[in-house]
Parts: C-alpha cells; structure tokens; sequence
C-alpha cells in the first residue's frame, strides 16, 4: 500500500476517493455554479458582462489550486478546456482562465460525461458523432439478420436495445432540437432489420410489429421518468431550475429558446391528468447501511406446488401452523388490483379495514400498503405478539432484502417495524397461499376488492404511468 491513498483495483477505492474529492465543492464562490463525477469537474458561471464572469472563474480555478496542492491534487492544463456559451452575433470576447501560467483552450465543443456540448447548444455536433457511432453498430444487426442463420425477431430487437437505442437514450433528457430528426432513420432502419419487412413497409406500421414507439414519443417518455423520478427526491437540484422571474414574455416571443426541464414537462404533460399526482419522497437515510433492519418471514407451505396441491392440504397445513402459534393474534392483508380500481384490506378478529388506493398503483404497493396499514393499527392493540399473513411473496421478498429494494412503502414498514419493536411487540409475518380456502384470506380478498373509503396516501414514482424504466418498450 502506498503512503497515500488505496489500493489500485480495491472495492473501496472510489468510494473513497469520491468522499474525499467531493470535498472540492464546498470552497467555490456562490456565484460559481458546479457538478461533479468522480474525478470529472465542471464549474460555470453566468452573466452580462465577459469580464466579471472571467474574474469569478479565475477566482473559483485559484481556489481550486490551492486546495488540490493541500490536498495531493493536480490540476492539469493540457486535459482542461473552455466553452464560451453564447448567443450573441458578432466579434465578442472569450474569457481568458490560466491554470498556473497555462492559458486554458477555448473551444468550440466539449465533451462531459458522454454528452456533447456545443457552444451554441445545437446539440449538433454530439447527435451527429451518435449517428455515426449508432451506424457502425447497425452492421452488427444487418450480420445476425441473416435468413439462413441469423436470429429472430425477439433477439434481434435485445440486440438493438441493448446495443444501440440505450444509446440513443442517453441523456436525451438534457436537450431539445431539431436535430434530433437525423436520428429517425436509424431508428427505423433498425426496426425494419428486425422485423425483416420491405423498404417500402409504411413506417408506422413497423412500430406496431415491434412494439417499440417513435424515437420523439420515446423521449417525451423518458422525460416524464425522469420527471417523477426527481420529484421524489426534493432536494434535487433540477427542481431549483425554472423560468426566472420576468423571463416568461421572452421564452414565450422567442421558441427557440430551450426550456427548463421541469417547465418543459409540465407543458408536455399539461393534457394528462398524473401532474397534480403527489409523489412519494424516498428517504435514503431511513436507516444506516450497518444497521439495516433484519426481516424474515415463515414460509410453511414452500414444499408444495400450488397447480398440482388440493386445497384441503393448505388448509390442514394452515391450521397445523395456527396451532404452533397459538398465542400470536392473527392478522390477514391483502392487496387487489382490477382495470378500474386498486385497493387493500387488513382483517383481524372480525374487524375489517380496507381502504381504495390510487388507480395506477401496482399490485406490490397495494399489497405493502396493506401491510402498512395493518402494522398502524397495531399499535392501537393492547396485544404485544402478533403473526401478519400475507399471500404476496413478492411484497415479502421486498422486505426482507432492503438493500436492493428502492420502495419507499417497504422503508416505511421497516421503520413502523423498529418502532413496535422498541415497544416490545413481537410481529411475525407468514406467507399463505391464496385462493385455497383460508378463511381470513378469503375475507380480505373480498374487503380489499370492495373498498370504498380512499387513502389519501402518496404514490411512488415507479408506479406513475410511464415512471418505471423496466416498462420501457412495452407500450
């Protein structure tokens, strides 16, 4: 190991390393604005006047030196580069930084974290460096397409996925053009390889056959993702991004000026009815990764397959179960989901709750609602010990592995959990098989369908028509 610094290959180096580089922000002026990855830094600055802007810059680069020398750090000149954003016509001045005695280059485009930046803010250059890059990768395509060998449709469209529209992609949240078009016929030409039609199949014909969309509706898609996504999150910095005040008269006179992001969403979205959603906020910080909460469930059914068991030996099985737990009071939940409504219930001697949820959540937020709701209720019940049934394994494997589930209604159950247990309840939670007799499980089923009272209760963002990555494609 050297004297400073990791291991080269450690598993925490870059952890490590960002936790300490990231330390770099905090001495630049306000006016100076700033986004770091890792070890790629960018800092910028805006106004009326070249020369303010070059002496604020100067300033942010001398303090950056001073702490890169305290802290092992160098700035190199060569890897460094300007960009004078503008869009005044004419002779203008470019600002002039130095790093040491090295004047920074001027250029006319930058690259930062994949995306191409121009300084007119066309985009053009990066969609044409990605049309090229998309057009070589098309030939993988064209060879795999082969009649006598090659693969089908299903992988061929993997393929093109994966290899190329993930590229496609990337970033294009950032920018708005009307360059974007020369990406069109990539597009197309990649549907038209897979799906093994003519040249002369109506395009639109060809979205239909490989259920993909069109390459704008796709990005009004992933913007609204995005959209949602940051709004669950509200410290993040997009949200501060808006209109500022007395600029509207001029975006609306000059079209050509790009929008704020959040300011073009809610134009794009104004004609659905998802804008006035209120999102749920994740709290990354719920709990400590060394102190995550340790969940775990009963599963006494697991050696029986359901499509060859009789009903009856679930039940037998069942009541066995009751028997060994005898002294914990019995909760049933349940989560349903139909075309027209989502609900959930919790049934516990005799007493029944349901409640109606938001229409677009999922059947796994219905089934952990359900759970949240019936862990509220316990701590209204004198009775310390208790055993929650469920009869969704998906909502239990969720709980019972946080460190890979983002759901913000599963880190509110942990929590209700650490909670009751500080109290000294002891809550056990068992998986049931639905449909097969049980007669609490019946009961909530029926409870969960026939909800009528809503619960004004925030939606994940996941559950957002349109706000799931995984369901990208499957319009």
């Amino acid at each position: 190991m050297k004297d400073e610094g990791v291991p080269q290959g450690s598993v925490l180096s870059v952890t490590v390393f960002s936790l300490h580089f990231s330390k770099i922000l905090t001495i630049l002026p306000s006016i100076v604005s700033a986004s770091l990855y890792v070890d790629d830094l960018q800092i910028s600055c805006q106004g009326s006047f070249i020369n303010l802007i070059e002496r604020q810059l100067q300033n942010a680069v001398n303090k950056l030196l001073i702490w890169c020398n305290d802290n092992g750090h160098t700035l190199s000149p060569t890897k460094s580069s300007c960009v004078h954003f503008c869009r005044k016509r004419g002779m203008h001045p470019d600002p002039v930084i130095r790093i040491y005695d090295t004047v920074v280059p001027v250029v006319e485009k930058v690259p930062f974290l994949g995306i191409i930046l121009d300084r007119k803010l066309t985009f053009l250059p990066h969609v044409l460096q990605l049309r090229k890059k998309c057009e070589k990768l098309l030939n993988i395509i064209k060879v795999l397409s082969t009649t006598s060998w090659g693969a089908d449709r299903t992988a061929l469209l993997r393929i093109y996925q994966s290899a190329i529209l993930s590229r496609i992609d990337y970033g294009c949240e950032v920018y708005v053009s009307s360059v974007l078009r020369r990406l069109d016929p990539i597009h197309q030409s990649a549907l038209r390889i897979c799906s093994g039609a003519f040249r002369t199949s109506p395009v639109h014909s060809l979205y239909a056959i490989c259920h993909q969309l069109p390459l704008h509706l796709r990005r009004r898609k992933l913007g609204a993702q995005y959209y949602f996504r940051i709004q669950s999150q509200p410290n993040h910095p997009v949200l501060t991004l808006s209109i500022p005040v007395g600029l509207g008269r001029l975006y609306a006179a000059r079209t050509s000026n790009i929008l704020p992001f959040c300011e073009r969403m809610k134009r794009s979205l104004g004609d659905l009815d998802i804008l006035t959603v209120q999102v749920y906020h994740i709290d990354f910080f719920s709990f400590p990764p060394w102190d995550v909460p340790q969940f775990s469930f009963l599963n006494p059914f697991f050696k029986f397959d359901k499509s060859t068991t009789n009903p009856v030996v679930f039940q037998q099985i069942f009541l066995s179960h009751r028997t060994q737990f005898c002294t914990y009071s019995p909760i049933f939940t349940d989560g349903s989901k139909t075309a027209s409504r989502v609900g959930c219930g919790v049934v516990f001697d005799q007493n029944v709750f349901s409640r109606r949820l938001n229409a677009s959540c999922s059947v796994l937020t219905a089934e952990l609602m359900a759970i949240w709701l019936a862990l509220e209720k316990v701590f209204t019940l004198p009775e310390n010990t208790f055993c929650i049934y469920s009869d969704s394994l998906s909502a239990l494997e969720t709980l019972a592995h946080p460190q890979t589930s983002t759901h913000p209604i599963a880190s509110e159950i942990l929590c209700l959990l650490a909670r009751l247990k500080a109290r000294d309840c002891e809550i056990l939670f068992c998986w049931i098989p639905n449909h097969v007799g049980i007669h609490g499980n019946e009961f909530t089923d029926t409870a969960a369908k026939s909800a009528s009272i809503d619960l004004n209760h925030p939606l994940p963002y996941a559950d957002i028509p349109g706000g799931d990555p995984e369901r990208i494609g499957s319009d």
